[in-house]
Formats: C-alpha cells, sequence, structure tokens
C-alpha cells in the first residue's frame, strides 16, 4: 500500500476523515474514532497521553498528522472571574479569547468560551479595538476548535469536571467571512465524541454579510444568529459597519426575514450604544425596522477603546431605548458586561499583551 499522503491538521478533521485517514495508512478504522475521542473530548496535546493507541501506530501517525497547538503567551482574570487568554499560532500569529462563567444558570453552571475566526478583522466596525490591527488571515477549523480545546485543557488543570458548555463566535473577525471553516468548526464541537456542545448552544455573530446568512439558514439551521445592527439608518451605520456600504439595510432585513422563515428561529440584534446614538429617534426607527419580525434586541453600551473616542451613553438613555423597543412589542435585554477591566468585553479584542 502507497502510504504517502500530506500532512494533516489532527484538530480540524472529523471522525470520519480521521478513520479515512488511518485506513489509508493501513491501521484499522477504529483507531479514528479513538484518536477523535482524544483530541475532540480529552483535550490532549501530545500522542503520548493517547493511552490506548500502541506505539509503533503513534509512530506512523505522527509522521502523517500534524498537532497545531495554541501557545500561551497570557492569561488575565477579571474581577468577575472572566478569563482572556492571548495564544500565539503556529505561524507566530496571535489571537484572543474569552471564557466567560456564569454560576447556576439553568439547573447547572454554564461556561461559554467566545472564540476568535479570523486574525484580526476586514470589516472595521468604528467602535471595535480587533479592526484597528487590519486583517491577516482566516482561522482553520482546527485553530478555531483549538481555543475550546486549549481553554478546557487549561482549566482542567484546576478543575477537573470543568465542560465548556456554550460558544459565541463573536471574538475577532467577521465568522462568515471565514464560512466553512467556522461550519466545520461548529460541527466538530456538536459531535456526541467530542465536546458534545450543543447546536443551540451556539451562536454566531455577523456585521451583516447578506449572502451567508441565507446560506447559513439552509446548511445549519440550529445554531443561533446575532447580527450587529447598530443603527436603523443607513448614514449612521455606514459609518458604524463599513459592510452597510456594501449590505444596506434593506438588504440586510430582507436576509433576516428570509432566514427566520427557513428556520422558525429568532435572531438577536446586537445594538451597541455610544452617548451620540443612544437617542429616543433612534429607537423609535428601530422598533419600525425591526417590525414583524422574529427579533430580540441586546443593547451594549459601548466599551472603552481609546482609539475610538466613543463614550458610553448615560444607564437612563439605555432605559429609555429600551423602553420605547418593548413598547412596540420587540424584547430587550441590557447586556452584562463582562471582562471590562482586562479589556475583554464586547468591542475590545486584540492581538497584544495587556497592560
Amino acid at each position: 500500500m502507497n502510504n504517502t499522503m500530506e500532512s494533516l491538521e489532527l484538530r480540524g478533521l472529523s471522525e470520519t476523515e480521521l478513520a479515512k485517514a488511518c485506513l489509508k495508512l493501513g491501521l484499522k478504522r477504529f483507531r479514528g474514532s479513538q484518536i477523535f475521542q482524544w483530541v475532540q473530548d480529552k483535550s490532549v496535546r501530545t500522542w503520548k497521553e493517547m493511552a490506548n493507541i500502541g506505539v509503533k501506530d503513534r509512530e506512523v501517525l505522527a509522521r502523517h498528522f500534524v498537532f497545531p497547538l495554541l501557545e500561551l503567551v497570557q492569561e488575565q482574570r477579571a474581577a468577575d472571574g472572566t478569563r482572556k487568554y492571548l495564544f500565539r499560532l503556529p505561524d507566530g500569529e496571535t489571537l484572543e479569547c474569552v471564557l466567560m462563567d456564569y454560576e447556576r444558570v439553568q439547573a447547572r453552571d454554564r461556561h461559554t468560551v467566545c472564540v476568535s475566526t479570523q486574525v484580526g478583522c476586514a470589516v472595521g466596525c468604528a467602535f471595535c479595538a480587533t479592526g484597528l490591527g487590519g486583517f491577516r488571515r482566516n482561522l482553520s477549523p482546527g485553530e478555531i476548535v483549538g481555543q475550546v480545546l486549549e481553554i478546557t485543557w487549561l482549566v482542567r488543570q484546576e478543575d477537573p469536571e470543568f465542560h465548556v458548555t456554550n460558544v459565541v463566535f463573536m471574538g475577532m473577525g467577521e465568522p462568515l467571512l471565514n464560512y466553512e471553516s467556522v461550519l466545520k468548526g461548529i460541527n466538530l464541537l456538536n459531535s456526541s465524541k467530542g465536546q458534545n456542545i450543543g447546536m443551540r448552544r451556539m451562536t454566531i455573530s455577523t456585521s451583516g454579510e447578506v449572502f451567508r446568512i441565507r446560506e447559513l439558514a439552509r446548511d445549519n439551521p440550529q445554531v443561533g444568529l446575532a447580527v450587529s445592527l447598530h443603527s436603523a439608518q443607513d448614514a449612521v451605520r455606514d459609518q458604524l459597519v463599513p459592510m452597510n456600504r456594501k449590505y444596506p439595510l434593506v438588504e440586510l432585513i430582507a436576509a433576516c426575514r428570509d432566514y427566520s422563515a427557513i428556520t422558525g428561529r429568532r435572531i438577536t440584534f446586537e445594538v451597541a450604544l455610544a452617548e451620540g446614538t443612544a437617542t429616543a429617534d433612534e429607537a423609535r426607527r428601530m422598533a419600525e425596522l425591526l417590525k414583524g419580525l422574529l427579533a430580540h434586541v441586546n443593547l451594549i453600551p459601548v466599551n472603552p477603546v481609546a482609539e475610538t473616542g466613543m463614550k458610553r451613553p448615560q444607564r437612563e438613555k439605555l432605559l429609555e431605548f429600551s423602553r420605547i423597543l418593548e413598547g412596540a412589542g420587540i424584547t430587550v435585554t441590557l447586556r452584562e458586561e463582562r471582562g471590562t477591566d482586562i479589556d475583554a468585553a464586547c468591542g475590545q479584542l486584540r492581538r497584544r499583551y495587556g497592560e
């Protein structure tokens, strides 16, 4: 048998792909299932830890698979317990991701990882730190999943029973501009032999990539969708979310209506409000824009990013904004911000050491 094959990224392969690769190498098919569980469930980081795989088989596997580990550069912990991780990738690029713990939510603790999908970001939203460093590249499926696996491995050093319950694709980058890798990452995390995270416990956030919103409705109707709306006026949103110049609000909302019609799912609309945008007029325009949609609005006071110059609105303004939307029959949440003191909250992630 010709055992020549290109090196494969271990963390980015499904159980089926691993089984086929093992067969090609002259190994038993069940080795693929064993490897998948060691990597995706146990979060192991070396071949030696795979105790039920013989030494000779491990040597064969090590010659044909790469184990793309993320190197921990820095971990920061906020006063509220939120942890931010800066990881270095094998090519030297860096990314940040965040672990948020919520105690006893619906009868059990909830552990949410906010995952990055790109190194940097090309969208350049006005209030977001990530885009300040520009766009470098997309992350592979193994690098996306690897953030959850590395965090799991790190936390289990302190708490062997730790398990990630929720994943939000709201870190660095625009997830729908790295569509195939993100979907594969979701499927890997959902596997019953891996992290076994429910599809409905994962949410993709987008700045408004209209074409992919419709694709997502057909490709994976179970995963949650969050849309970064931020304004109901094209002139304002053009400045806040440059993607609006490509896909103005009429196109974005049409895609959202199609998404809900196909999936029957409610969409979360994220609205970051600054001192100049948290107005009653904006709230009324937003209520009109979202009329008839399966919608939930998440109001977020903008977080401090020195370069943007944006300031948080007074709480009274946020509450008035919320009352206007609720009066129009739209459900609203004022987001509980976590990790602001370590620059780990919405819009604060960037690829540098913390102070």
